[in-house]
């Protein structure tokens, strides 16, 4: 085993030449590093725009390939604009028809926003017809 040697503190001051070197290296690389981050918020409006357009003709698509009203498609999606989602679910229509393919069915029926979903009928609302008025069993068949 070697005898360690007691630690003596430096007494010449740190140079700040390093720490200059550091900071200037950081100031070269940082907006390098950045430039192929889309999350900074350094797009254009034309990527943004192009980006929107593109996400609303999938859209559109989609809800065409499973057999989607395009009034529904519409309603599920409300931030899309419905020219974008037009225009995808027509593409998709005329690709359908063209090579006809049938619609995809979904499995799972998609909820409505919040926003947007129909109140659940509640036994607490009052009946509209009196309970003297019988109801008909079934419609008359004209």
């Amino acid at each position: 085993m070697s005898p360690t040697r007691p630690f003596i503190p430096s007494t010449t001051p740190p140079s700040r030449a390093g720490g200059r070197r550091l900071c200037a290296a950081a100031a070269l690389l940082l907006p390098a590093l950045l430039s192929g981050c889309d999350y900074v918020g350094l797009q254009s409006v034309a990527q943004i725009e192009a980006r929107k357009e593109a996400e609303g003709k999938a859209i559109g698509g989609a809800c065409r390939q499973a057999g989607r009203a395009l009034e529904d498609c519409f309603a599920f999606n409300p931030q899309v604009s419905k020219a974008s989602i037009f225009s995808g679910w027509r593409e998709m229509n005329d690709y359908m028809t063209q090579n006809n393919l049938g619609v995809v069915h979904p499995e799972v029926v998609p909820a409505l926003p919040a926003s947007r979903a129909r109140p659940a009928p509640s036994a607490a609302v009052d009946d509209p017809l009196p309970r003297t008025m019988a109801r008909p069993a079934t419609l008359p068949l004209r």
